[in-house]
């Protein structure tokens, strides 16, 4: 069960490890375009991390696996314990996090204001013309069935709007999509859309959490059992 498990943690760390590497690697991504923001509020250099923070989690994911299978294999006390002290540390850190995430929400929210406006002067000051900036909205407003980050208003006097006298198409539930038909669209904004997604999946969200913490403290539970169990061995 042990070697079963944490082959599962092993296989899930690379996967990680990989994805962050190419965060970071990957200029193109979302997050080199989120850095090409004109006037982004400084907090959004701190999202800029979330590689460093995937390859951490990866290349910690990887040490668990590890641990865990090579010490239920060779029965070795002392990986077992530095598996069980891992593991106790990050369970503590995911609990701590989850305080922090409730005490700082406004600073959050805040945050995400601030973005919300130089997204919008992005908005209008490039979409239509950067082909990355048009790109990344269109493939969002597309995935999210949404317009704008707050709702159509956002294109308004925008470059794209004053060229073509249009609003993007995902804007309208009617064509053309001129201004009195984005007014009449039910369509809403990405953050509010995306604010309703996760409201909708709270509960599996926090399921999800919940079955992680599960699975630690059963990892926790297995490798102290065998620690006991496995006779005195380095």
């Amino acid at each position: 069960m042990m070697f079963i498990f944490n082959g599962i943690i092993f296989l899930a760390g690379a996967a990680i490890l990989g994805v962050g590497i190419w965060v970071k690697v990957d200029s193109g991504s979302v997050l080199g375009l989120l850095q090409k923001i004109p006037d982004a509020p400084g907090q959004l250099g701190q999202l800029l991390n979330v590689g460093y923070l995937l390859i951490a989690v990866g290349a910690v994911l990887l040490i668990l696996g590890f641990l865990g299978c090579f010490g239920a294999i060779r029965e070795s006390k002392c990986m077992l314990l530095l598996f069980f002290i891992i593991i106790l540390i990050v369970f503590i850190a995911e609990v701590a996090g989850a305080i922090v995430i409730l005490v700082f929400k406004p600073v959050a929210e805040n945050l995400i204001s601030q973005l919300g406006d130089e997204a919008v002067k992005g908005i209008r000051q490039g979409y239509g013309l950067n082909a990355d900036l048009t790109g990344l909205w269109n493939t969002t407003m597309k995935g999210l069935k949404c317009c704008g980050f707050h709702n159509y208003t956002d294109f308004t006097n925008s470059y794209f709007v004053n060229d073509t006298r249009s609003y993007p198409a995902q804007c309208c539930s009617a064509f053309p999509c001129n201004e009195k038909a984005a007014m009449n669209s039910t369509v809403p904004g990405c953050f509010p859309a995306l604010k309703k997604l996760v409201d909708d999946n709270a509960a599996a969200i926090i399921g999800v959490a919940l079955g992680i913490a599960a699975l630690e403290l059963a990892a926790m539970v297995v490798s102290m059992t065998l620690y006991c169990k496995i006779g005195s061995k380095a």
